[in-house]
């Protein structure tokens, strides 16, 4: 039996991409957003298809990837924020709503909507999720957002 297979290819090039960056806890996003960058730019995309926007937190990334998924200005937008558990639940609201914000805003538009913002119970475990032992979830998002991209293309 023959079958038509769709799958992404990670090749970046001509990918326009908007990265969201949350500023609380910029010791970590700085890193999430140069790993994101380095993995577009790694896989034959320019850093003139990349654009960065800045916002407060991590509970204001749906809104501007919002805006920018309805711009028609990106074929992809990656999300990159660090919410660090504390001594209230305060972390889950946030975790769970931008999540749930976040895939909504990709359903309704099209546009992939990818969510790069590290979830950690520690600083040790954020800092582990930004670039040391355990990866780097900016890296890891950006190349999501490339292979998406590619496959909605193909079934378009």
């Amino acid at each position: 039996m023959a079958y038509r297979l769709i799958e992404g290819n990670l090749n970046a090039a001509g990918l326009r991409v908007a990265l969201v960056v949350s500023r609380f806890n910029s010791f970590l996003t700085t890193h999430l957003l140069k790993g994101a960058v380095d993995c577009l730019v790694r896989h034959g995309g320019t850093e003139a298809d990349i654009t960065a926007v800045w916002v407060p937190g991590a509970n204001e990334l749906p809104l501007v990837a919002d805006k920018l998924a309805t711009s028609g200005n990106f074929d992809a937008v990656v999300a990159l924020g660090a919410v660090i558990r504390g001594a209230t639940p305060h972390a889950d609201l946030i975790n769970t709503q931008v999540s749930k914000s976040l895939a909504a805003i990709g359903l309704r538009t099209g546009v992939p909507v990818l969510n790069g913002v590290v979830c950690a119970e520690t600083i040790e475990q954020g800092i582990e999720r930004a670039g040391a032992k355990a990866g780097n979830k900016g890296w890891d998002a950006a190349l999501a957002a490339i292979e998406l991209t590619s496959v909605l293309k193909q079934m378009a």
